[in-house]
């Protein structure tokens, strides 16, 4: 699938510094391992409605920091993310306009690429919907259903079976076990799993989190021929096939939301690790969550903020990212419109700054490595962006090395 044109990244003097990152299966700062002086990243993409608000847009900034960081320490990097451009919610927005759920997907996709381009973000190397690797999931879940971790369950409303994925089975059978990503109680999981489009509640299954593998085909619902019946693929085997097809087994970092972690990245390590009989990768870092109007932002609540309409309205794009970039990444806050112009005015401050002549100013070399340490910290933003203020209140001594510091690490023009 077409992605976007990669923004400029200017080259820095001498080494950055390859970043910690918490890892949320451990729970502590880690070094994920880098092979061959390559990192390999896998970022879950949208569900293509409502797109694109800034929930997504603090994810997908975190892990173009991330990149960033990795590229300015000398590493070769390859980055793969999904289109999940056919499910539940999905279809049910296509029938609450009236519009045919390929034209939506069609239509938010491209709205989805133009914020991503506008608000500078490092496309991936590797950018796939799910609709254009039906037959591997279903191939993929064949193999499942072979080697004895699938199994079906009864329907009413269709012609065959749905297919889920034996979570118990897969504990004796692999070395994943149920919370090896997820640091949550079973009582918590269930809670999640029914929040978070599982269905522990229904009949017929061997545990309640079991996850559907393929849904057989119903009527009205878009499906696809199989030799499973026609049918189409269920959540998380659906990543576990194009990560592991796009980046191999036991890549470098799984990301994405916190709202991922279960049930979510934990399956989709377990049919990985079913698959391949690899663990699916070396660390697993989420994006907290971000509220508006006092909840957590969510197209079912209703209340997002949309980057596109910011845009529109005359936002710089240097200023959006500034305003989620003043929060770490894995903390969860909330947005408020006055956000936007306190983002603006800093902004506007480091542009005057970079201009500032002074009897004694700041050294631009140390600021580059006060900026590399904080970013190997974790990413840690909100102290890069503090050191920039007092540098470029002060005025530097090298303006072009900070703007080419501030665009190539934070991905900011001065």
């Amino acid at each position: 699938m077409r992605t976007w044109t990669a923004p400029a990244l200017p080259s820095l003097p001498g080494p950055g510094i390859a970043p910690r990152l918490y890892n949320t299966a451990s729970s502590r700062l880690e070094h994920p391992p880098i092979e061959d002086e390559r990192a390999t990243l896998y970022v879950c993409g949208i569900t293509p409605y409502d797109a694109t608000h800034l929930g997504h847009a603090a994810t997908y900034l975190t892990f173009d920091i991330l990149l960033r960081a990795w590229r300015d320490a000398g590493i070769e990097t390859l980055y793969a993310q999904n289109i999940t451009d056919v499910d539940d919610p999905l279809l049910e927005r296509a029938t609450q306009t009236g519009v045919d759920w390929r034209e939506l997907a069609d239509d938010q996709i491209g709205l989805y690429r133009s914020d991503m381009h506008r608000l500078g973000m490092l496309p991936p190397d590797r950018f796939v919907a799910v609709t254009e690797r039906i037959d591997e999931i279903s191939d993929a879940v064949h193999r499942l259903l072979a080697r004895g971790l699938a199994y079906p369950v009864a329907t009413d409303d269709a012609a065959s079976d749905d297919l889920y994925f034996d979570t118990r089975g897969a504990e004796r059978a692999t070395q994943w076990r149920l919370g090896d990503v997820a640091p949550y109680d079973r009582d918590l999981m269930a809670i999640l799993s029914a929040e978070r489009g599982g269905d522990p509640e229904r009949e017929g299954k061997r545990h309640p989190l079991d996850p559907l593998l393929w849904r057989a085909a119903r009527a009205g619902e878009p499906s696809w021929p199989s030799p499973l019946g026609a049918g189409r693929p269920g959540w998380h085997v659906e990543c576990a096939v194009i990560a592991t097809d796009e980046l191999g087994p036991a890549f470098t970092v799984q990301g994405g939301g916190t709202d991922l972690i279960f049930p979510h990245h934990e399956y989709t390590a377990a049919h990985a690790t079913a698959l391949t009989d690899t663990p699916l990768a070396h660390a697993y870092c989420h994006v907290g969550l971000l509220s508006y109007e006092g909840h957590k932002m969510s197209k079912s609540r209703g209340n997002l903020v949309l980057v596109s309409k910011l845009l529109a309205g005359g936002a710089d794009p240097s200023a959006v990212r500034l305003g989620l970039l003043a929060h770490h990444y894995r903390s969860e806050w909330e947005w408020f419109d006055a956000d936007l112009t306190t983002a603006t005015r800093r902004l506007e401050a480091w542009r005057a700054g970079i201009a500032r002549e002074t009897g004694e100013p700041a050294n631009a070399v140390a600021v580059l490595q006060q900026l590399r340490q904080s970013l190997a910290n974790d990413l840690d933003t909100p102290v890069m962006l503090a050191t920039l203020d007092a540098a470029l209140d002060q005025g530097v001594d090298d303006p072009q090395l900070i703007a080419d510091a501030v665009a190539a690490l934070l991905g900011v023009t001065l």
